[in-house]
């Protein structure tokens, strides 16, 4: 067979992801935290993006500064404007702060000099007269909260004295959790530090005798037997109860009693003792401040009893185009740098688009599941109606993967509550006479109402439950039930009928 070499021309159409709907595609499945940390990105990168400002005393995106009309204003921290607010105060500085006392101002008036070395305040404007000085800045009068970490560095310090256990123990206290357990096994913070494990055990040792009780712990029983050692209670007993805590978590009640040789009424003393104890005492110092969620979306009643779908105006970026920037610039540029200024331009103006797109797509995605989930929204979880992406996208005209996107991280704050826009995709578990299927989610929360209202002398086994969804034309297995059960962190039938029937 020969072979040759020949040049063809073939004509065919595919999809090129060009780097400008990439970068829409994109936009669409960021979380509004992330979208605003993209944009602040690009403000910082391209020079004609500005961002839109709300107040009237900024100037215009693309055109000149309009200041008619408009009074003269000192920026802050002029001198001239803070000698006109100061002027305006009933009182002296002296007397804004009356739980001062006035030895506490001339202490803090010998300590820091008047006078100007000429390095202390380099790079420092100085005050002008009738400036509130620094000690009086608002920002100094705030208290921190002390975070665990710094609360145990203060005792160690005092604690310990030896250079070596100090430098174990600051390293320990680097690998404690929010909880107050330690992290890592000793072995390896040992072979780390390269000191032997002895050491670092008795190092150990003394750290958990510090403040809160608990802290350094390695696991729960450790932390409970610290704090049962601080009130002088762990006898062989509660010892041995704490060895076999794994019992009491499944209120194996008779299992512990013969661990522990201990009666019904010694136990039941034990297991109180236990439960006034904290299993996590390190919360109580410097706790998380948790980001609350920022919904995308609010869905409220109408006054014609329709619901009333709109964008959240705070979770969307403002930027501009300066046209008039680029117009100053591109006239006195040079050729490279006009292709430059021209990508700038084109990149600037995409990303306008991509973000009002964007905004558009989550409008009309979030108005069609309101739109489909009316009876939810009117009349509660159980009436959550089964849905797909399918669904959205072919009432929408789009296509199912940008209405994934568009649900991903994306919240909706509605009349019931907040929720990710995914909550209110379920699938659909059928009826068994003929109606309407059932949402997954609603069968859940079924479930979840059977098993909390069960009468302690009749628990409910998932059998039990599967009849009694088939009666209400639910067509489940019982697979399906024991799932959604463990789904809702619930025990089993077995645990619950020992812990509603427990004395203890």
């Amino acid at each position: 067979m020969a072979l040759s070499q020949k040049l063809e021309l073939r004509q065919g159409q595919s999809l090129v992801m060009t780097p400008q709907l990439q970068q829409a595609i994109k936009l669409l499945q960021l979380s509004n935290l992330e979208l605003a940390a993209y944009v602040e990105s690009e403000l910082e990168r391209n020079p004609l993006l500005e961002r839109e400002e709300t107040g009237g005393d900024a100037p215009a995106a693309g055109g000149a500064e309009d200041g008619a009309g408009e009074p003269d204003r000192l920026a802050p921290g002029s001198s001239e404007g803070d000698s006109q607010a100061l002027s305006e105060l009933d009182s002296a500085p002296d007397t804004l702060y009356p739980d001062e006392a006035a030895a506490d101002r001339n202490e803090r008036s010998a300590v820091a000099p008047q006078t100007d070395s000429g390095w202390a305040n380099l790079g420092t404007p100085r005050a002008s007269p009738g400036v509130l000085p620094d000690p009086y800045n608002i920002e100094a009068t705030l208290s921190s909260e002390i975070s665990l970490a710094e609360h145990l560095t203060r005792q160690m310090a005092v604690t310990l004295s030896d250079p070596v256990e100090r430098m174990i123990a600051r390293h320990l206290i680097d690998m404690i959790d929010e909880a107050g357990y330690l992290t890592g096994e000793l072995a390896t913070i040992a072979e780390r530090l390269g000191a032997p494990e002895q050491r670092v055990l008795a190092t150990l040792k003394k750290l958990q005798g510090l403040e809160p009780a608990g802290v350094f712990a390695r696991n729960l029983a450790e932390c409970l037997a610290i704090q049962l050692a601080e009130r002088d209670r762990l006898d062989p007993a509660m010892q041995a109860l704490l060895d076999n805590i794994d019992l009491l978590a499944r209120h194996d009640f008779k299992g512990l009693k013969k661990a522990c040789a201990v009666d019904d009424d010694d136990l039941r003393e034990m297991i109180g003792e236990i439960r006034e104890l904290n299993p996590k005492p390190g919360l109580a110092f410097g706790d998380i401040v948790v980001q609350p969620i920022v919904p995308d979306a609010f869905v409220r009643a109408g006054a014609d009893g329709a619901w009333v779908v709109e964008l959240n105006s705070a979770t969307l970026p403002r930027i501009l185009v300066n046209n008039s920037y680029h117009a100053t610039i591109a006239k006195t540029a040079r050729e490279e740098d006009k292709i430059y200024i021209s990508e700038c331009l084109a990149n600037a103006s995409w990303l306008v688009k991509s973000l009002a797109q964007r905004a558009r797509t989550i409008l009309k995605v979030a108005r069609e599941i309101v739109r489909q989930q009316d009876a939810f929204l009117t009349f509660g979880v159980q009436h959550l109606v089964p849905l797909k992406l399918k669904d959205i996208a072919e009432a929408i005209s789009m296509h199912e993967s940008t209405v994934s996107r568009v649900t991903a991280n994306k919240y909706i704050a509605t009349p019931r509550g907040t929720f990710e826009m995914k909550y209110f995709f379920t699938s659909a578990i059928g009826s068994s006479d003929g109606r309407e299927a059932f949402s997954a989610e609603s069968i859940r929360h079924r479930i979840r109402d059977l098993i909390e209202n069960e009468a302690p002398k009749a628990v409910l086994s998932d059998d039990k439950i599967v009849d009694l969804l088939r009666a209400e034309g639910v067509d489940i297995a019982r697979r399906t039930v024991a799932k959604y059960r463990e789904s809702l962190g619930l025990p089993s039938s077995v645990q619950r009928r020992r812990e509603k029937n427990s004395q203890f």
